[in-house]
């Protein structure tokens, strides 16, 4: 079914702009016109084109906010990252919906309607129509989903796909509205105990840099016009203020370089092992990190295995969204070691990624039939421990940080005051 973006006067002669699907543009027309709404242009969104109607605007070209709207569409069924930040909250909220509707007796394709009723922007309204059309011509949920891969993950399709197998679609949508806003929440919570610490890092270098650049200069300057010889202390700092002020642009360029080489090197696959293993054994930081991908890891094979995914599939998934190398080699090595026969608790605690209690209580759900429901509480158990790490975090960095900039600007003002106390013992 095509679908028409179009220009019209609703009621009070406001002037109005959105999208409709139809077999024809009258049929688009007399729907608009059902709404009290008077359509003034009228044009098709199908293959990156538009068919003009017979409307107030014959004859001119497409505008160009609709090839920036095909555009975002497009990049939207080729982008296979998934949502994140403001997206994943949409994407959960928009899910919980669905699967309330379903739960409720709704049709797929009246509960699509109310979606698209309530999306909050053009791409995201197109997108659902698209899907409520794919679903008209037979395609299954599941499959019209996976041609939006930023919104719709390979968890989310497979997930979905296996509700369908099962009859429980409208259980499954509410389980993943469910781990998507706890994902949401882990993302917070990592994100906040590191952000502190970079933030603070980042304004004392600053304030560095502006007083070692324009400051100190002058202060030296005339500490200099005196003819006194300068204690060691104040010639290091004229010979760090100097070196920022001709050789400034190497801090920025510096970081640049880093950066870029940073990215290289994490593209390959031995130098993301190896930064990968580096973060974990950070002091602290290490200690989040590992926390949150053990987390990831049980609350995603907790959701996948209880919405009827197969064990291998699932660890094929979740070796992709944990988000550690180290976690997702040792993920692949019990896949393929259940392949070969064996349960999941054995490699599990053999890989040593994984914390020994996380190989015990598995291997205990294992043993009760009770699998998803103990990797749920290890899960919650995890997220209790980011939640402290997340504290200490914040607790032992704050004083280190006031430390380490008191005893820069220290020695700053220590180096400018030695000489003039000296010019006054003269």
């Amino acid at each position: 079914m095509p679908i028409y973006e179009y220009k019209a006067y609703a009621s009070g002669g406001a002037t109005k702009t959105g999208v409709v699907d139809a077999d024809t543009p009258r049929e688009a027309r007399q729907r608009l016109r059902r709404d009290n709404i008077l359509v003034s242009e009228l044009r098709e969104l199908r293959s990156g084109t538009r068919k003009q109607s017979h409307g107030l605007a014959h004859g001119t070209t497409a505008p160009r906010r609709t090839t920036v709207l095909l555009d975002k569409l497009k990049k939207l069924r080729e982008s296979p990252s998934g949502p994140s930040g403001r997206d994943l909250e949409l994407v959960a909220a928009v899910t919980r919906q669905m699967g309330t509707m379903l739960g409720a007796g709704i049709p797929m394709a009246e509960m699509l309607s109310a979606v698209i009723d309530q999306s909050e922007n053009r791409a995201q309204e197109t997108m659902f129509r698209t899907i409520r059309e794919r679903i008209t011509q037979g395609v299954s949920f599941g499959d019209a989903l996976a041609e939006y891969p930023q919104y719709f993950t390979e968890l989310y399709v497979n997930m979905v796909k296996a509700g369908e197998a099962t009859g429980q679609v409208d259980i499954v949508l509410r389980r993943l509205a469910d781990f998507l806003q706890r994902q949401r929440a882990l993302q917070r919570k990592v994100v906040s105990a590191l952000t502190y610490p970079v933030l603070m890092i980042s304004i004392g270098l600053l304030v560095v840099s502006i007083l070692m650049t324009f400051v100190v200069p002058k202060i030296t300057e005339m500490l200099t016009d005196t003819g006194q010889v300068m204690p060691l202390p104040t010639r290091v700092l004229i010979a760090i203020s100097q070196g920022f002020k001709d050789y400034w642009i190497a801090i920025p360029a510096g970081i640049a370089v880093m950066s870029v080489s940073y990215s290289r090197i994490y593209r390959t696959s031995r130098g993301q092992l190896a930064i990968d293993r580096i973060k974990l054994r950070i002091p602290v930081v290490g200690e989040l990190l590992r926390k949150s991908a053990v987390a990831r890891f049980t609350r995603t094979l907790s959701t996948l295995l209880s919405s009827g995914v197969p064990a291998v599939r699932s660890l094929e998934i979740t070796e992709t969204v944990v988000g550690n190398r180290i976690i997702a080699d040792a993920t692949r090595h019990v896949r393929v070691r259940i392949m070969e026969g064996t349960d999941i608790a054995t490699p599990l605690k053999a890989t040593g990624a994984f914390p020994s209690v996380v190989g015990y209580m598995v291997a205990v759900g294992e043993q009760s039939g009770q699998l998803e429901e103990m990797l749920d509480r290890i899960a919650d158990a995890y997220d209790e421990e980011i939640e402290v790490v997340t504290q200490r975090i914040t607790t032992v960095l704050e004083p280190i940080m006031i430390i380490l900039l008191a005893v820069v600007v220290g020695f700053i003002v220590w180096s400018i005051v030695l000489p003039i106390l000296q010019v006054g013992n003269v």
